[in-house]
């Protein structure tokens, strides 16, 4: 008798906890969109295209969060138009990681009446789109309540990024005048070029450094043309070498171009300005001899391009030259972070009204 009450209490206590348990799929084959997390407060992911380098970046990013559920179709059926526009509809947010035309055909899968799911595309396809909100929540005061508002969000390329980060407060403080003739020039790691350039670098048979783009008609030309203010497209010189992440981009400029009376110190704290309060963004100290004291310089003299990989951090340099009018503006960044990835989860998280820094 005593066996039988106890075996009733422990199946009494079995089925009370039952309701907590979540279903697991094999880690090793993705079977189903089962997930480890499964709750009314849980928010629907879906990354079209997970399996290229952005997406798989993405994932990375959101894995072990326990407030998403990552829902993914069977491999076999992953480019499965019915399968993908299902996935996509009962999403709370999808993430675009796909070529241009990809991410124009996976926008038009979205139903009609779907007033729920928010798009966030990773292409250039919708940079520049006026019924898309461009993804740099610190383009302006503005902006990331745009972002926090809006089912269409278009995510910024790598260098813009760090191109318009740096002249877009200055345009706006009347320091860079509209029309300003701007070079930037610009290195990435090779990750940047997909898996097919990868695939080239760490066969051990590319070259060290490459210059490209010499048409000077970059994809990313029109959007740092749009969202920095300037009006008229700089001269975009990008490079790439053989390191897997990280990015400097730089702008060279003559105070002849600029504001009269202008200084290093009033550019610099233009940019502390705009950037206070920034969770990502930071502006280092003015100056050579300031990035050496602060120990930014690899050997006292380098300025390296991958210190921030795997970060959605972003750093931003004034290197002045007052007594000969000078100065070279310098964003760091991993163009796979705040570049690509990182961005793209800054922006899902604001839109789903979620902790901004949450996975970052």
């Amino acid at each position: 008798k005593k066996m039988l009450i106890d075996t009733r209490a422990f199946l009494s206590l079995l089925i009370l906890a039952t309701p907590s348990l979540a279903f697991v799929s094999p880690s090793n084959k993705r079977t189903s969109s089962f997930t480890t997390k499964l709750s009314a407060e849980t928010k629907k992911i879906f990354i079209d295209g997970e399996a290229g380098t952005t997406g798989l970046q993405v994932r990375e990013r959101l894995s072990g969060r326990s407030d998403l559920e990552i829902i993914s179709p069977p491999d076999e059926l992953r480019k499965d138009e019915k399968t993908r526009k299902e996935f996509i509809n009962k999403a709370d947010a999808v993430i675009l990681c796909l070529p241009d035309a990809a991410s124009i055909e996976a926008a038009s899968f979205v139903d009609e009446d779907n007033t729920n799911t928010v798009l966030i595309d990773a292409s250039t396809a919708f940079r520049c789109d006026e019924n898309w909100v461009y993804g740099f929540p610190e383009l302006s005061a503005d902006q990331k309540s745009a972002i926090c508002d809006s089912k269409r969000i278009a995510n910024p390329g790598c260098y813009p990024t760090g191109f318009i980060a740096l002249t877009r407060p200055l345009v706006d403080a009347g320091i860079v005048p509209v029309g300003s003739p701007l070079t930037v020039n610009a290195i990435s790691g090779y990750s940047g070029g997909g898996k097919a350039l990868m695939g080239i670098y760490e066969s051990g048979e590319a070259e060290p450094w490459g210059a490209y783009g010499f048409a000077l008609k970059h994809k990313h030309i029109p959007e740092m043309t749009k969202y920095s203010n300037l009006g008229v497209p700089p001269i975009f010189q990008p490079q790439v070498a053989s390191f897997a992440q990280g990015m400097v981009v730089s702008i060279p400029l003559h105070y002849q171009w600029l504001k009269d009376g202008v200084t290093g110190e009033e550019i610099q704290q233009t940019l502390e300005k705009h950037y206070a309060g920034s969770a990502f963004v930071k502006v280092m100290p003015l100056g050579e001899e300031g990035a050496k004291e602060a120990d930014l310089l690899e050997r006292g003299a380098f300025l390296r391009p991958d210190t921030l990989k795997d970060t959605n951090n972003m750093e931003l340099f004034v290197f002045a030259n007052d007594e000969d009018k000078t100065c070279v503006l310098c964003a760091r960044l991993d163009n796979l972070g705040k570049g690509a990835s990182g961005a793209a989860v800054q922006n899902m998280n604001l839109a789903l009204g979620l902790d901004e820094t949450a996975g970052l």
